[in-house]
């Protein structure tokens, strides 16, 4: 009998067959066989998925699923895809335990003894499944055994619970790896908000023997206690809300690693003024962090590290002065480390890392400050490997040496405690590290000569790209053509259009080494593709050929839109999210007629939605239809324009540099006025 309950949509169906959604529109008008709705909408009808995947299968139109595409359609798919995951849960660790040829009979067993088995294999321990559960069952089954728990309890995390409503935020990979790295120790740690778990798995990948956790949100303390369940040695995750209810209070830890909720007023200020865990003051109510930083700090065995997240404002906002001012007169606080912007959700800040120890008996050494907010990160993916081993690198030789670190302008310096004590008591890493450069005449001379020659250069490139030879007047009235939608394109099968959505699994790749990805940054910057899967997983792997055109699906009021002709060198990578890539078929469509026309400002204002943001409906966008021989020439034209452009931002960039070196080398000594008369 088929899974009733397995809805999915049109949308899911394309994903599903890898066709675009006008294909799967095709599909339902031309082939009366086509699955009939069984729920949904007259506008936004669902499918019943079995229904649909056989219909597919016996035309050939059904892609080999992967074992993490098939758990994330079932998922999709349920009537409650949020009760369908809480459901599966706490079915991964054991499941998990199967051998690998116990599990893959299980998962092939037919419908009449699948039941009793799993109930059979499970024990006592899960109760009764819910009804039509077994399709979702055995997908979680084929995922565990083919890309293990850490990545089946990714897929379930996208379902349980929306952490953004509660401005507790997922902390990524990369940084969880960076931030369990800092302790000196990590035998034994502590997350008391713990979230799914992510620095807890964390903490098990650096040697970790046991971890301890406690999560305030109910999904997200079911999650974190199966991940642990499945991988720590040892480990607890108790919910609960730390600071009003510690469910640790006489633990005392190697380390102590939070990522906590930022900007909560309602922490329990006033039911909390007398708590013994406020040795350095009573944290203001608007300064929620403060109490975390002294809740971690309470936790912390005599020779232990606390490394917790702080928003960049707890730094130096006054309401919190007084508590940092003692923080750092005690030498509590070891370490502020400036993350690069995007490190972490809130994703337009850059956030801090505070590094803090019991306080010793002896005097306070000094504080180290690294600002790793800049670099070659600042306004791309982050390289979270190059970010770890600069902030590593100084942390380890501070940790050997506190009084002997050399100072990198801009970049590592420690600072005297008494240098902080004044009225502001500002920890911000990139007031910290600022020092003032000293200039070599002779090099900064010939450094703005340089830059001069280099801007006469590309003056002259300018000035050649704009020849007026390169075009031609139309006559007394412009040139017009019959138009067609890129809808209509699409329905004729000249254009292919193909996304690729954020998801919480990378999607997988055969390679030996993961494909870069091209990003939106990339597109509108025109870099060569510059995202990784890991940091930016996408919900699918879509390949980028030479030809293929690229557009923004956010619209800035500043500029034109970019279309990307795509080359040789973006071959090979796979698209990123919030672009649309459009696939022209080369007998019907030059790739640089299509970018210049659908680029032109009019016609991308005609397919813009929205208001405060604007998206672009790529569909609605207009295309000559003219003969391939003139798309040609047109091309060659379009090709010419992007050039200007791109020489036209070469010159403004050395320009900007060479104003840049003109006016340090004036106020900082190396250049001088010319003499009176010169």
């Amino acid at each position: 009998m088929p899974d009733l309950t397995a809805q999915v949509t049109a949308a899911e169906i394309s994903r599903l067959a890898g066709v675009t959604r006008a294909t799967v529109s095709n599909w339902r008008r031309r082939h009366p066989d086509f699955p009939s709705p069984t729920g949904g909408t007259d506008t936004s009808p669902t499918y019943a998925l079995d229904s649909v995947r056989q219909w597919l299968s016996e035309r050939g139109q059904l892609p080999e699923a992967t074992a993490e595409a098939e758990l994330r359609l079932a998922l999709r798919g349920a009537s409650d895809g949020r009760a369908l995951a809480r459901y599966l849960l706490p079915l991964v660790p054991p499941l998990a335990g199967l051998s690998r040829e116990r599990s893959g009979k299980l998962a092939d067993l037919p419908e009449g003894s699948f039941g009793a088995e799993l109930a059979a294999a499970l024990g006592d321990l899960h109760g009764a499944p819910p009804t039509a559960s077994d399709s979702a069952t055995r997908a979680l089954l084929r995922c565990l055994d083919a890309r293990g728990a850490e990545t089946t309890l990714r897929l379930l995390a996208e379902h349980l619970v929306d952490t953004t409503a509660t401005g507790m935020y997922p902390t990524p990979r990369g940084l969880a790896d960076l931030l369990v790295a800092l302790p000196d120790r990590v035998e034994r740690i502590l997350d008391p908000a713990c979230g799914g778990g992510g620095l807890l798995a964390a903490a098990v990948r650096a040697g970790a023997s046991c971890v301890l956790g406690q999560e305030l949100a109910d999904d997200q303390a079911a999650l974190a206690r199966v991940r642990v369940e499945t991988s720590a040695p040892d480990g607890e995750v108790r919910p609960g809300d730390s600071l009003r209810s510690d469910a640790f209070p006489d633990e005392r830890v190697d380390a102590v690693v939070c990522n906590p909720p930022f900007g909560v007023r309602d922490w329990g200020h006033d039911d909390l003024a007398y708590d013994p865990r406020w040795v350095h003051g009573l944290p203001p109510r608007s300064e929620s962090e403060l109490a975390w930083v002294q809740h971690c700090l309470a936790h912390l065995s005599t020779d232990g590290t606390a490394v917790v997240v702080m928003p960049p404002g707890a730094a130096e906002r006054s309401g919190g002065r007084r508590i940092r001012a003692e923080l750092v007169r005690t030498g509590a606080l070891r370490a502020v480390i400036a993350l690069p912007q995007g490190a972490a959700p809130p994703l337009h800040v850059s956030l801090h890392v505070w590094v803090l120890a019991p306080p010793p008996k002896a005097d306070p050494r000094p504080i180290l400050f690294v600002d790793a907010s800049t670099g070659p990160d600042r306004g791309r993916e982050i390289d979270w490997p190059d970010v770890s081993e600069r902030v590593l690198t100084a942390w380890r030789a501070f940790r050997e040496d506190p009084d002997g670190v050399e100072p990198e302008p801009g970049l590592v310096r420690t600072r005297p405690v008494v240098d902080l004590l004044d009225d502001t008591v500002d920890l911000t890493p990139h007031r910290q590290v600022r020092v003032a450069p000293v200039l070599d005449p002779g090099r900064h001379e010939a450094l703005a000569h340089e830059l001069r020659d280099r801007l006469r250069s590309t003056g002259n490139a300018l000035v050649a790209l704009s020849d007026d030879r390169l075009w031609r007047t139309a006559g007394s009235e412009p040139g017009a053509w019959r138009t067609a939608t890129v809808a209509d394109l699409l329905r004729g099968g000249a254009l292919t259009l193909y996304r690729a959505t954020p998801g919480q699994e990378t999607a997988r790749s055969d390679a030996a080494e993961p494909p870069a990805v091209l990003t939106h940054h990339d597109v509108r910057t025109g870099e060569p593709p510059s995202g990784s899967l890991h940091d930016k997983p996408v919900d699918r792997l879509v390949p980028v050929e030479a030809g293929d055109v690229l557009l923004p699906e956010t619209l800035h009021h500043a500029g034109p839109v970019p279309a990307r002709v795509a080359d040789e060198h973006d071959a090979g990578s796979v698209l990123g999210r919030h672009l649309f890539l459009l696939r022209p078929d080369p007998d019907r469509l030059d790739p640089d007629f299509l970018a210049g026309f659908l680029s032109a400002e009019e016609n991308v204002r005609g397919a813009a939605v929205g208001s405060s943001i604007q998206r672009l409906d790529v569909k609605r966008l207009r295309v000559p239809l003219i003969a391939t021989e003139r798309q040609v020439r047109y091309g060659q034209a379009f090709r010419r324009v992007r050039a200007l452009h791109s020489a036209a931002n070469l010159a403004a960039t050395i320009a900007r540099e060479l104003a840049d070196q003109w006016a340090l080398g004036l106020t900082g000594g190396a250049l001088l006025p010319p003499d009176e008369g010169s």
